[in-house]
């Protein structure tokens, strides 16, 4: 089983930053497992944001984030960040934390999600 919370969304100007962060508990096997980001706007399907594996350092960024947003991960306290920076109109959408179990080919344990608004 195994829980996410997700918070920090909110309302943003474009070029502001917001922090997001997510909550894991419930299982012993997030250390092993790889955490992403993933957001959805409306009308639109799901995209993939970020991701930190299990091996600390090894990160990986959607083309649209690279260069603004930053995944980090706190391998003991099972939590996850996502800091976004000079955010965009189009970075508007529910952001999803996520979990994807060692050798599995996907996610399989998602939060609730957050809203993140970015609009002048």
């Amino acid at each position: 089983q195994g829980w996410l919370v997700e918070s920090g969304g909110g309302s943003v100007q474009p070029g502001g930053s917001l922090r997001l962060s997510c909550a894991a508990s419930g299982r012993t096997t997030f250390s092993s497992s790889t955490m992403g980001w993933f957001r959805q706007a409306p009308g639109k399907e799901r995209e993939f944001v970020a991701a930190a594996g299990r091996i600390f350092g090894t990160t990986e960024y959607g083309d649209s984030v690279k260069g603004r947003f930053t995944i980090s991960r706190n391998y003991i306290e099972n939590t996850l960040t996502l800091q976004m920076n000079s955010l965009k109109p189009e970075d508007t959408a529910v952001y999803y934390c996520a979990v994807r179990p060692l050798r599995a080919l996907d996610y399989d344990l998602w939060g609730q999600g957050t809203q993140v608004t970015v609009s002048s």
